[in-house]
Protein backbone atom coordinates (compact mmCIF):
# COMPACT_ATOMS: atom_id res chain seq x y z
CA UNK A 1 0.00 0.00 0.00
CA UNK A 2 0.55 3.53 -0.61
CA UNK A 3 1.93 4.97 3.12
CA UNK A 4 2.99 8.77 2.22
CA UNK A 5 3.64 10.90 -0.59
CA UNK A 6 5.87 13.88 -0.05
CA UNK A 7 5.07 16.77 -2.00
CA UNK A 8 7.39 19.84 -2.60
CA UNK A 9 7.20 22.55 -5.09
CA UNK A 10 4.61 21.08 -7.89
CA UNK A 11 2.62 23.34 -9.62
CA UNK A 12 0.38 25.76 -6.80
CA UNK A 13 1.84 23.15 -4.04
CA UNK A 14 4.80 24.58 -1.88
CA UNK A 15 4.72 22.05 0.73
CA UNK A 16 2.48 18.82 1.29
CA UNK A 17 3.22 15.34 3.55
CA UNK A 18 0.15 12.74 2.72
CA UNK A 19 -0.33 10.11 5.37
CA UNK A 20 -2.69 7.49 3.74
CA UNK A 21 -4.53 4.92 5.25
CA UNK A 22 -5.30 1.08 4.95
CA UNK A 23 -8.85 1.13 2.95
CA UNK A 24 -10.31 3.57 1.70
CA UNK A 25 -8.79 7.52 1.34
CA UNK A 26 -10.80 10.15 -0.40
CA UNK A 27 -9.61 13.93 -1.84
CA UNK A 28 -12.24 16.22 -2.25
CA UNK A 29 -12.32 19.44 -2.86
CA UNK A 30 -13.66 22.35 -4.92
CA UNK A 31 -13.25 22.28 -9.08
CA UNK A 32 -10.11 24.01 -9.54
CA UNK A 33 -8.38 23.45 -6.37
CA UNK A 34 -5.57 21.02 -7.29
CA UNK A 35 -6.61 17.28 -7.08
CA UNK A 36 -5.73 16.66 -10.55
CA UNK A 37 -2.07 18.04 -9.44
CA UNK A 38 -2.24 15.16 -6.30
CA UNK A 39 -2.63 12.68 -9.27
CA UNK A 40 -0.07 13.90 -11.41
CA UNK A 41 2.91 14.03 -8.44
CA UNK A 42 1.41 10.28 -8.25
CA UNK A 43 1.98 10.05 -11.64
CA UNK A 44 5.07 11.58 -11.96
CA UNK A 45 6.76 9.65 -8.82
CA UNK A 46 5.63 6.61 -10.69
CA UNK A 47 7.55 7.13 -13.99
CA UNK A 48 5.14 8.75 -16.11
CA UNK A 49 7.25 11.10 -18.34
CA UNK A 50 8.61 14.40 -16.75
CA UNK A 51 7.51 18.22 -17.61
CA UNK A 52 9.61 20.40 -16.50
CA UNK A 53 6.58 22.67 -16.14
CA UNK A 54 5.34 21.39 -13.55
CA UNK A 55 7.87 23.18 -11.35
CA UNK A 56 6.36 25.86 -9.10
CA UNK A 57 6.79 29.12 -10.41
CA UNK A 58 9.94 30.89 -8.71
CA UNK A 59 11.59 27.71 -7.49
CA UNK A 60 14.81 26.17 -8.79
CA UNK A 61 13.38 22.45 -8.57
CA UNK A 62 10.20 20.35 -7.19
CA UNK A 63 10.46 16.86 -5.33
CA UNK A 64 8.09 14.01 -5.06
CA UNK A 65 8.50 11.00 -2.41
CA UNK A 66 6.26 8.45 -2.32
CA UNK A 67 6.57 5.29 0.47
CA UNK A 68 4.98 1.76 -0.16
CA UNK A 69 4.84 -1.15 2.22
CA UNK A 70 4.51 -4.01 0.32
CA UNK A 71 5.30 -8.16 1.36
CA UNK A 72 4.33 -8.71 -2.43
CA UNK A 73 7.50 -11.25 -3.09
CA UNK A 74 7.33 -10.10 -6.94
CA UNK A 75 8.34 -6.92 -5.60
CA UNK A 76 11.40 -8.59 -3.93
CA UNK A 77 12.57 -10.55 -6.89
CA UNK A 78 12.31 -7.76 -9.25
CA UNK A 79 14.58 -5.63 -6.78
CA UNK A 80 17.19 -8.06 -6.20
CA UNK A 81 17.33 -8.55 -10.49
CA UNK A 82 18.13 -4.83 -9.70
CA UNK A 83 20.64 -5.23 -7.63
CA UNK A 84 18.90 -2.86 -5.16
CA UNK A 85 18.66 -4.44 -1.53
CA UNK A 86 14.93 -5.98 -0.89
CA UNK A 87 13.26 -4.34 1.86
CA UNK A 88 9.40 -4.53 2.94
CA UNK A 89 9.12 -1.22 2.34
CA UNK A 90 10.14 0.82 -1.23
CA UNK A 91 10.81 4.45 -1.06
CA UNK A 92 10.66 6.21 -4.94
CA UNK A 93 11.81 9.98 -4.43
CA UNK A 94 11.95 12.16 -7.92
CA UNK A 95 13.01 15.51 -8.43
CA UNK A 96 13.03 17.84 -11.48
CA UNK A 97 14.50 21.05 -11.94
CA UNK A 98 13.39 23.94 -14.16
CA UNK A 99 15.91 23.12 -16.75
CA UNK A 100 14.51 20.00 -16.97
CA UNK A 101 17.44 17.96 -15.60
CA UNK A 102 16.03 15.23 -12.73
CA UNK A 103 16.81 12.39 -10.45
CA UNK A 104 14.95 9.67 -9.73
CA UNK A 105 16.05 7.15 -6.60
CA UNK A 106 14.70 3.79 -5.61
CA UNK A 107 15.99 3.02 -1.92
CA UNK A 108 18.24 5.68 -2.50
CA UNK A 109 20.10 4.09 -5.60
CA UNK A 110 19.65 5.51 -8.60
CA UNK A 111 17.14 4.14 -11.35
CA UNK A 112 15.84 5.05 -14.74
CA UNK A 113 12.02 5.96 -14.89
CA UNK A 114 11.96 2.35 -16.52
CA UNK A 115 12.88 0.46 -13.36
CA UNK A 116 10.38 2.23 -11.54
CA UNK A 117 7.43 1.73 -13.67
CA UNK A 118 8.65 -1.80 -13.75
CA UNK A 119 8.46 -1.79 -9.90
CA UNK A 120 5.37 0.21 -9.50
CA UNK A 121 3.30 -1.61 -11.99
CA UNK A 122 3.40 -4.24 -9.23
CA UNK A 123 2.38 -1.93 -6.08
CA UNK A 124 -0.15 0.58 -7.77
CA UNK A 125 -3.09 0.47 -10.68
CA UNK A 126 -4.18 3.80 -11.57
CA UNK A 127 -8.05 3.89 -13.46
CA UNK A 128 -9.45 7.34 -14.62
CA UNK A 129 -11.56 8.56 -17.31
CA UNK A 130 -8.92 7.58 -20.04
CA UNK A 131 -8.84 3.99 -18.72
CA UNK A 132 -10.89 2.63 -21.32
CA UNK A 133 -7.67 3.27 -23.79
CA UNK A 134 -6.04 0.16 -21.62
CA UNK A 135 -8.90 -2.07 -22.08
CA UNK A 136 -9.84 -1.42 -25.98
CA UNK A 137 -6.38 -3.02 -26.93
CA UNK A 138 -7.49 -6.50 -27.62
CA UNK A 139 -3.61 -8.00 -25.91
CA UNK A 140 -4.34 -6.09 -22.44
CA UNK A 141 -8.39 -7.65 -22.58
CA UNK A 142 -6.30 -11.36 -22.33
CA UNK A 143 -4.46 -10.68 -19.77
CA UNK A 144 -7.22 -9.34 -17.97
CA UNK A 145 -8.58 -12.35 -18.72
CA UNK A 146 -6.10 -14.45 -17.64
CA UNK A 147 -5.75 -12.76 -14.15
CA UNK A 148 -8.91 -13.29 -13.60
CA UNK A 149 -8.63 -17.25 -14.57
CA UNK A 150 -6.01 -17.66 -12.18
CA UNK A 151 -3.93 -20.92 -11.82
CA UNK A 152 -5.84 -23.13 -14.41
CA UNK A 153 -4.74 -20.98 -16.88
CA UNK A 154 -1.29 -20.58 -15.46
CA UNK A 155 -0.87 -24.64 -15.81
CA UNK A 156 -2.41 -24.66 -19.35
CA UNK A 157 0.18 -21.90 -20.21
CA UNK A 158 3.11 -24.11 -19.17
CA UNK A 159 2.14 -26.88 -21.12
CA UNK A 160 1.76 -24.77 -24.26
CA UNK A 161 5.31 -23.26 -23.27
CA UNK A 162 6.55 -27.07 -23.20
CA UNK A 163 4.93 -27.40 -26.47
CA UNK A 164 6.48 -24.97 -27.93
CA UNK A 165 9.74 -25.73 -27.04
CA UNK A 166 9.59 -29.02 -28.07
CA UNK A 167 8.51 -27.86 -31.28
CA UNK A 168 11.73 -25.48 -31.68
CA UNK A 169 13.89 -27.76 -30.99
CA UNK A 170 12.61 -30.35 -34.16
CA UNK A 171 12.25 -27.53 -36.03
CA UNK A 172 16.20 -26.49 -35.62
CA UNK A 173 17.16 -30.49 -36.09
CA UNK A 174 14.92 -30.40 -39.33
CA UNK A 175 17.23 -26.93 -40.34
CA UNK A 176 20.38 -28.94 -39.71
CA UNK A 177 19.32 -31.45 -41.78
CA UNK A 178 18.46 -28.78 -44.78
CA UNK A 179 14.96 -28.67 -44.64
CA UNK A 180 12.16 -30.62 -47.41
CA UNK A 181 14.02 -32.72 -49.92
CA UNK A 182 14.17 -30.30 -52.51
CA UNK A 183 16.05 -28.17 -50.16
CA UNK A 184 18.21 -30.63 -49.26
CA UNK A 185 19.02 -31.81 -52.40
CA UNK A 186 19.87 -27.92 -53.61
CA UNK A 187 22.25 -27.71 -50.39
CA UNK A 188 24.02 -31.30 -51.29
CA UNK A 189 24.50 -29.44 -54.95
CA UNK A 190 26.49 -26.49 -52.73
CA UNK A 191 28.48 -28.46 -50.74
CA UNK A 192 29.89 -31.06 -53.23
CA UNK A 193 30.72 -27.90 -55.56
CA UNK A 194 32.76 -26.11 -52.02
CA UNK A 195 34.16 -29.52 -51.43
CA UNK A 196 35.45 -30.38 -54.49
CA UNK A 197 36.80 -27.10 -55.01
CA UNK A 198 39.00 -26.85 -51.60
CA UNK A 199 40.33 -30.53 -52.49
CA UNK A 200 41.31 -29.80 -55.67
CA UNK A 201 43.00 -26.78 -54.36
CA UNK A 202 45.15 -29.39 -51.75
CA UNK A 203 45.13 -26.29 -49.23
CA UNK A 204 47.84 -26.92 -46.58
CA UNK A 205 49.13 -25.11 -43.48
CA UNK A 206 52.47 -22.62 -44.41
CA UNK A 207 52.25 -23.00 -47.83
CA UNK A 208 50.85 -19.36 -47.97
CA UNK A 209 53.71 -18.20 -45.67
CA UNK A 210 56.26 -20.09 -48.17
CA UNK A 211 54.82 -18.80 -51.52
CA UNK A 212 55.00 -15.41 -50.02
CA UNK A 213 58.79 -15.85 -49.09
CA UNK A 214 59.50 -17.39 -52.70
CA UNK A 215 57.54 -14.35 -54.49
CA UNK A 216 60.04 -11.86 -52.68
CA UNK A 217 62.96 -13.55 -53.34
CA UNK A 218 62.04 -13.79 -57.00
CA UNK A 219 61.07 -9.77 -56.72
CA UNK A 220 64.44 -8.95 -55.35
CA UNK A 221 66.65 -11.97 -56.60
CA UNK A 222 69.12 -8.77 -58.44
CA UNK A 223 69.93 -7.32 -54.63
CA UNK A 224 69.77 -10.92 -53.48
CA UNK A 225 72.40 -11.71 -55.96
CA UNK A 226 74.40 -8.73 -55.42
CA UNK A 227 74.50 -9.11 -51.67
CA UNK A 228 75.59 -12.84 -51.79
CA UNK A 229 78.32 -11.22 -54.10
CA UNK A 230 79.61 -8.86 -51.88
CA UNK A 231 79.66 -11.51 -48.35
CA UNK A 232 81.74 -13.70 -50.29
CA UNK A 233 84.19 -11.17 -51.80
CA UNK A 234 84.69 -9.69 -47.71
CA UNK A 235 84.84 -13.34 -46.62
CA UNK A 236 87.04 -15.30 -49.16
CA UNK A 237 88.84 -13.08 -51.16
CA UNK A 238 92.92 -12.75 -50.61
CA UNK A 239 93.61 -10.31 -47.76
CA UNK A 240 89.91 -10.23 -47.04
CA UNK A 241 88.68 -10.21 -43.63
CA UNK A 242 88.92 -14.31 -43.01
CA UNK A 243 92.61 -13.84 -43.76
CA UNK A 244 93.24 -10.87 -41.29
CA UNK A 245 91.13 -13.24 -38.53
CA UNK A 246 93.86 -16.21 -39.22
CA UNK A 247 97.16 -13.62 -39.00
CA UNK A 248 95.86 -12.09 -35.82
CA UNK A 249 95.19 -16.03 -34.35
CA UNK A 250 98.95 -16.59 -35.56
CA UNK A 251 100.31 -13.55 -33.93
CA UNK A 252 98.97 -14.56 -30.73
CA UNK A 253 99.66 -18.08 -30.56
CA UNK A 254 103.45 -16.85 -31.33
CA UNK A 255 103.18 -14.97 -27.66
CA UNK A 256 100.96 -17.06 -26.21
CA UNK A 257 104.55 -18.99 -24.52
CA UNK A 258 104.83 -15.80 -22.21
CA UNK A 259 101.09 -15.13 -21.22
CA UNK A 260 99.15 -18.41 -21.19
CA UNK A 261 96.01 -16.60 -21.52
CA UNK A 262 97.06 -15.12 -25.01
CA UNK A 263 96.49 -19.16 -26.17
CA UNK A 264 92.60 -18.65 -25.53
CA UNK A 265 92.08 -15.44 -27.41
CA UNK A 266 94.10 -17.48 -30.29
CA UNK A 267 91.76 -19.99 -29.71
CA UNK A 268 88.54 -17.73 -29.76
CA UNK A 269 89.85 -16.75 -33.07
CA UNK A 270 90.23 -19.49 -34.82
CA UNK A 271 86.78 -20.63 -33.84
CA UNK A 272 85.53 -17.60 -35.87
CA UNK A 273 88.07 -17.79 -38.24
CA UNK A 274 86.23 -21.50 -39.04
CA UNK A 275 82.49 -20.07 -38.51
CA UNK A 276 83.19 -17.08 -41.15
CA UNK A 277 84.86 -18.97 -43.44
CA UNK A 278 81.37 -21.47 -43.25
CA UNK A 279 79.36 -18.29 -43.72
CA UNK A 280 81.54 -17.20 -46.58
CA UNK A 281 81.41 -20.68 -48.17
CA UNK A 282 77.36 -20.86 -47.80
CA UNK A 283 77.12 -17.31 -49.52
CA UNK A 284 79.01 -19.01 -52.50
CA UNK A 285 77.39 -21.94 -52.29
CA UNK A 286 73.94 -19.92 -52.44
CA UNK A 287 75.26 -17.29 -55.35
CA UNK A 288 75.98 -20.33 -57.54
CA UNK A 289 72.63 -22.08 -56.60
CA UNK A 290 70.51 -18.69 -56.86
CA UNK A 291 68.34 -18.93 -60.37
CA UNK A 292 65.40 -16.98 -60.95
CA UNK A 293 63.30 -18.97 -62.88
CA UNK A 294 60.11 -17.22 -65.15
CA UNK A 295 57.89 -20.30 -65.02
CA UNK A 296 58.16 -20.84 -61.10
CA UNK A 297 57.97 -17.41 -60.20
CA UNK A 298 54.51 -17.54 -62.33
CA UNK A 299 53.03 -20.30 -60.77
CA UNK A 300 53.38 -18.57 -57.44
CA UNK A 301 51.67 -15.82 -58.65
CA UNK A 302 49.15 -17.87 -59.72
CA UNK A 303 49.40 -19.89 -56.55
CA UNK A 304 48.49 -17.25 -54.79
CA UNK A 305 45.69 -15.47 -56.36
CA UNK A 306 44.14 -19.18 -56.39
CA UNK A 307 44.84 -18.75 -52.25
CA UNK A 308 43.50 -15.20 -52.02
CA UNK A 309 39.92 -16.55 -54.03
CA UNK A 310 39.80 -19.30 -51.71
CA UNK A 311 39.90 -17.04 -48.59
CA UNK A 312 37.64 -14.88 -49.81
CA UNK A 313 34.74 -17.12 -50.06
CA UNK A 314 35.75 -19.45 -47.20
CA UNK A 315 36.55 -17.14 -43.84
CA UNK A 316 39.51 -14.92 -44.55
CA UNK A 317 42.42 -17.20 -43.97
CA UNK A 318 43.94 -20.29 -45.02
CA UNK A 319 43.43 -21.91 -42.32
CA UNK A 320 39.70 -21.26 -41.76
CA UNK A 321 39.08 -22.84 -45.28
CA UNK A 322 40.58 -25.88 -44.51
CA UNK A 323 38.13 -26.07 -41.62
CA UNK A 324 35.31 -25.29 -43.73
CA UNK A 325 36.04 -28.15 -45.85
CA UNK A 326 36.03 -30.62 -42.87
CA UNK A 327 33.05 -29.12 -41.44
CA UNK A 328 31.33 -29.67 -45.39
CA UNK A 329 32.40 -33.04 -45.48
CA UNK A 330 30.67 -33.43 -42.32
CA UNK A 331 27.31 -31.91 -43.62
CA UNK A 332 27.54 -33.30 -46.82
CA UNK A 333 27.71 -36.79 -45.04
CA UNK A 334 24.91 -36.16 -42.82
CA UNK A 335 22.68 -35.06 -45.61
CA UNK A 336 23.45 -37.72 -48.05
CA UNK A 337 22.63 -40.02 -44.91
CA UNK A 338 19.31 -38.10 -43.82
CA UNK A 339 16.73 -39.44 -45.98
CA UNK A 340 15.67 -41.57 -42.63
CA UNK A 341 16.40 -39.30 -39.81
CA UNK A 342 13.98 -36.26 -41.98
CA UNK A 343 11.03 -38.72 -41.90
CA UNK A 344 11.79 -39.82 -38.59
CA UNK A 345 11.80 -35.80 -37.48
CA UNK A 346 8.93 -35.21 -39.83
CA UNK A 347 6.77 -37.68 -37.70
CA UNK A 348 7.65 -36.05 -34.08
CA UNK A 349 7.43 -32.65 -35.46
CA UNK A 350 3.78 -34.10 -36.65
CA UNK A 351 3.50 -35.42 -33.16
CA UNK A 352 4.66 -32.11 -31.03
CA UNK A 353 2.08 -30.11 -33.60
CA UNK A 354 -0.91 -32.12 -32.49
CA UNK A 355 0.54 -31.81 -28.43
CA UNK A 356 1.09 -28.23 -28.60
CA UNK A 357 -2.44 -27.98 -30.91
CA UNK A 358 -4.17 -29.88 -28.07
CA UNK A 359 -2.39 -27.76 -24.95
CA UNK A 360 -3.76 -24.63 -27.03
CA UNK A 361 -7.39 -25.79 -26.94
CA UNK A 362 -6.99 -26.81 -23.54
CA UNK A 363 -5.93 -23.28 -22.48
CA UNK A 364 -8.78 -21.86 -24.61
CA UNK A 365 -11.30 -24.08 -22.58
CA UNK A 366 -9.98 -22.68 -19.38
CA UNK A 367 -10.17 -19.51 -20.63
CA UNK A 368 -13.98 -20.06 -21.65
CA UNK A 369 -14.69 -21.20 -18.23
CA UNK A 370 -13.30 -18.51 -16.68
CA UNK A 371 -14.78 -15.77 -19.01
CA UNK A 372 -18.43 -17.27 -18.34
CA UNK A 373 -18.25 -16.79 -14.63
CA UNK A 374 -16.39 -13.56 -15.34
CA UNK A 375 -19.16 -11.65 -17.70
CA UNK A 376 -21.99 -13.11 -15.57
CA UNK A 377 -20.26 -11.80 -12.27
CA UNK A 378 -19.33 -8.24 -14.04
CA UNK A 379 -22.88 -8.02 -15.73
CA UNK A 380 -24.70 -7.94 -11.80
CA UNK A 381 -22.23 -5.89 -10.60
CA UNK A 382 -23.33 -3.93 -13.31
CA UNK A 383 -27.03 -4.00 -12.64
CA UNK A 384 -25.97 -2.63 -8.91
CA UNK A 385 -24.71 0.31 -10.83
CA UNK A 386 -27.87 1.22 -12.48
CA UNK A 387 -27.01 -0.65 -16.31
CA UNK A 388 -29.62 -2.87 -15.96
CA UNK A 389 -29.83 -4.29 -19.40
CA UNK A 390 -25.88 -4.61 -19.66
CA UNK A 391 -24.47 -7.35 -21.52
CA UNK A 392 -21.25 -8.25 -21.41
CA UNK A 393 -19.36 -11.28 -23.40
CA UNK A 394 -16.00 -12.01 -24.35
CA UNK A 395 -15.76 -13.17 -28.06
CA UNK A 396 -12.45 -16.10 -28.63
CA UNK A 397 -11.22 -15.93 -32.16
CA UNK A 398 -11.54 -19.53 -33.88
CA UNK A 399 -8.55 -21.36 -34.97
CA UNK A 400 -7.65 -24.61 -36.57
CA UNK A 401 -4.93 -27.46 -36.44
CA UNK A 402 -3.37 -25.72 -39.19
CA UNK A 403 -2.89 -22.58 -37.50
CA UNK A 404 -0.40 -24.49 -34.90
CA UNK A 405 2.47 -22.85 -36.36
CA UNK A 406 1.41 -19.42 -35.44
CA UNK A 407 1.17 -20.71 -31.56
CA UNK A 408 2.80 -18.36 -29.18
CA UNK A 409 3.50 -18.44 -25.51
CA UNK A 410 -0.40 -16.62 -25.24
CA UNK A 411 -1.67 -20.24 -27.08
CA UNK A 412 -3.83 -19.43 -30.36
CA UNK A 413 -6.93 -16.88 -30.74
CA UNK A 414 -7.45 -13.81 -29.29
CA UNK A 415 -10.38 -12.39 -27.22
CA UNK A 416 -12.67 -9.25 -27.93
CA UNK A 417 -14.83 -8.02 -24.83
CA UNK A 418 -18.33 -6.97 -26.30
CA UNK A 419 -20.78 -4.93 -24.53
CA UNK A 420 -24.27 -3.55 -24.70
CA UNK A 421 -26.27 -1.34 -22.49
CA UNK A 422 -29.43 -1.39 -23.77
CA UNK A 423 -32.04 -3.85 -23.90
CA UNK A 424 -32.19 -4.79 -27.73
CA UNK A 425 -29.06 -3.18 -28.60
CA UNK A 426 -26.86 -5.88 -30.25
CA UNK A 427 -22.90 -6.75 -28.68
CA UNK A 428 -20.27 -4.62 -30.20
CA UNK A 429 -16.60 -4.36 -28.71
CA UNK A 430 -16.49 -2.29 -25.95
CA UNK A 431 -14.70 1.44 -27.52
CA UNK A 432 -17.26 1.11 -29.77
CA UNK A 433 -20.77 1.04 -27.96
CA UNK A 434 -19.10 2.35 -24.28
CA UNK A 435 -20.01 5.65 -23.11
CA UNK A 436 -17.65 7.73 -20.66
CA UNK A 437 -20.23 7.35 -17.17
CA UNK A 438 -20.52 3.36 -18.27
CA UNK A 439 -17.20 2.90 -18.73
CA UNK A 440 -16.38 4.23 -14.88
CA UNK A 441 -18.78 1.51 -13.83
CA UNK A 442 -17.64 -0.74 -16.39
CA UNK A 443 -13.74 -0.63 -14.67
CA UNK A 444 -15.13 -0.68 -11.16
CA UNK A 445 -17.28 -3.91 -11.64
CA UNK A 446 -14.31 -5.29 -13.13
CA UNK A 447 -12.05 -3.94 -10.27
CA UNK A 448 -14.59 -5.46 -7.83
CA UNK A 449 -13.76 -8.84 -9.38
CA UNK A 450 -9.67 -8.47 -9.36
CA UNK A 451 -9.90 -7.33 -5.95
CA UNK A 452 -9.33 -10.91 -4.85
CA UNK A 453 -6.64 -12.29 -7.09
CA UNK A 454 -4.83 -9.32 -7.66
CA UNK A 455 -1.53 -8.59 -5.86
CA UNK A 456 -1.46 -5.12 -6.36
CA UNK A 457 -1.55 -2.94 -2.69
CA UNK A 458 -3.18 0.16 -4.09
CA UNK A 459 -6.05 1.28 -6.52
CA UNK A 460 -6.02 5.03 -7.36
CA UNK A 461 -8.98 6.20 -8.92
CA UNK A 462 -9.39 9.52 -10.40
CA UNK A 463 -12.87 10.95 -10.66
CA UNK A 464 -14.02 7.81 -11.41
CA UNK A 465 -17.38 8.47 -10.43
CA UNK A 466 -17.90 11.48 -12.71
CA UNK A 467 -21.76 11.43 -14.19
CA UNK A 468 -23.45 9.45 -11.33
CA UNK A 469 -25.39 10.05 -8.44
CA UNK A 470 -28.31 8.84 -6.45
CA UNK A 471 -28.65 5.06 -6.11
CA UNK A 472 -25.71 4.42 -8.49
CA UNK A 473 -23.35 7.04 -6.26
CA UNK A 474 -24.28 4.21 -2.86
CA UNK A 475 -23.65 1.21 -5.07
CA UNK A 476 -20.04 2.87 -5.94
CA UNK A 477 -19.52 3.80 -2.53
CA UNK A 478 -20.38 0.43 -1.68
CA UNK A 479 -18.17 -1.45 -4.24
CA UNK A 480 -15.38 0.92 -2.82
CA UNK A 481 -16.12 0.05 0.19
CA UNK A 482 -15.78 -3.75 -0.56
CA UNK A 483 -12.60 -3.49 -2.61
CA UNK A 484 -10.47 -1.59 0.04
CA UNK A 485 -11.34 -4.53 2.66
CA UNK A 486 -7.99 -6.27 0.40
CA UNK A 487 -6.72 -3.51 -1.47
CA UNK A 488 -5.98 0.46 -0.37
CA UNK A 489 -7.74 2.81 -2.33
CA UNK A 490 -6.92 6.37 -3.01
CA UNK A 491 -10.03 7.80 -5.18
CA UNK A 492 -10.68 11.05 -6.14
CA UNK A 493 -14.54 12.29 -5.81
CA UNK A 494 -16.96 14.86 -5.87
CA UNK A 495 -19.60 12.87 -4.75
CA UNK A 496 -20.33 12.66 -0.56
CA UNK A 497 -21.43 8.97 -0.46
CA UNK A 498 -18.15 8.29 -1.68
CA UNK A 499 -16.48 10.80 0.98
CA UNK A 500 -18.73 9.21 3.65
CA UNK A 501 -17.72 5.93 2.76
CA UNK A 502 -13.77 6.94 3.30
CA UNK A 503 -11.54 5.52 5.98
CA UNK A 504 -9.62 8.84 5.74
CA UNK A 505 -10.86 12.30 4.48
CA UNK A 506 -8.23 14.82 2.72
CA UNK A 507 -9.62 18.33 1.40
CA UNK A 508 -7.91 20.02 -1.26
CA UNK A 509 -8.30 23.50 -1.10
CA UNK A 510 -6.76 26.79 -2.88
CA UNK A 511 -5.70 29.59 -0.99
CA UNK A 512 -4.06 33.13 -1.36
CA UNK A 513 -1.51 34.31 0.65
CA UNK A 514 0.84 37.22 0.22
CA UNK A 515 -0.34 37.81 -3.49
CA UNK A 516 0.35 34.12 -4.52
CA UNK A 517 -2.05 31.37 -5.08
CA UNK A 518 -1.33 28.08 -3.07
CA UNK A 519 -3.08 24.45 -2.38
CA UNK A 520 -2.60 22.90 0.65
CA UNK A 521 -3.65 19.41 1.37
CA UNK A 522 -5.56 18.79 4.78
CA UNK A 523 -6.80 15.52 5.89
CA UNK A 524 -10.18 15.65 7.95
CA UNK A 525 -11.49 13.90 11.01
CA UNK A 526 -13.99 14.75 13.25
CA UNK A 527 -16.13 17.87 12.28
CA UNK A 528 -13.47 19.02 9.35
CA UNK A 529 -14.64 16.15 7.89
CA UNK A 530 -18.90 16.02 8.44
CA UNK A 531 -18.37 20.10 7.36
CA UNK A 532 -16.94 18.68 4.17
CA UNK A 533 -19.25 16.33 3.42
CA UNK A 534 -21.99 18.27 4.00
CA UNK A 535 -20.55 20.97 1.77
CA UNK A 536 -20.49 17.92 -1.03
CA UNK A 537 -24.38 17.34 -0.50
CA UNK A 538 -25.54 20.61 -0.79
CA UNK A 539 -22.35 23.08 -1.11
CA UNK A 540 -23.20 24.66 2.59
CA UNK A 541 -22.50 23.72 6.06
CA UNK A 542 -25.95 24.13 7.25
CA UNK A 543 -27.51 22.16 10.30
CA UNK A 544 -29.88 19.90 7.59
CA UNK A 545 -26.20 19.44 5.46
CA UNK A 546 -24.54 18.06 8.66
CA UNK A 547 -27.49 15.85 9.43
CA UNK A 548 -27.63 14.47 6.52
CA UNK A 549 -24.06 14.08 6.30
CA UNK A 550 -23.90 12.02 9.74
CA UNK A 551 -26.51 9.94 8.38
CA UNK A 552 -24.51 9.29 5.24
CA UNK A 553 -21.45 8.75 7.67
CA UNK A 554 -23.63 6.01 9.79
CA UNK A 555 -25.33 4.18 6.84
CA UNK A 556 -21.67 3.34 5.35
CA UNK A 557 -20.12 2.12 8.87
CA UNK A 558 -23.26 -0.27 8.96
CA UNK A 559 -22.41 -0.83 5.64
CA UNK A 560 -18.80 -2.12 6.55
CA UNK A 561 -19.33 -3.89 9.38
CA UNK A 562 -21.97 -5.73 7.20
CA UNK A 563 -18.83 -7.15 5.08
Amino acid sequence: MLKSLLIRNVALIERADLEFSKGLNVLSGETGAGKSVILECIDFVLGAKADKGMVRYGENECLVQAEFSTEDPAVFALLQEMDIEAEDTVVISRKLTSDGRGTLKLNGCSVTAAMVRRITSLLVDVHGQSEHFFLLKESNQLRLLDTIAGEPVVRAKEEVAAGLSARKAILNDLKTLGGDEGERSRRLDILRFQIDELQRAELKEGEEEELLQSREKFRNAEKIKDGLAEAKECLLSDGGCLDGVRSAAHALRSIAKYVKEYADLAERLENSAAELEDVGEEAESALDELDVNEREAERVENRLDELRTLKKKYGGTVQSAIEYLKKAQEECSLLENSAERYEELTEELNRADEKLFSACEQLTRERKAAAEGFCARVTRELSTLNIGSARFEIEFADYSRDDVGHATAEGLGGVKFLFSANKGEPLKELGKIISGGEMSRFMLAVKAQLSDVSSIGTYIFDEIDAGIGGKTAKVVGEKFCKISKNTQIIAVSHLARIAACADRNFLIEKTEDGGRTCTHIHPLDGEARLGEIARLIGGDTGEIALMHARELIGEAESYKKSL
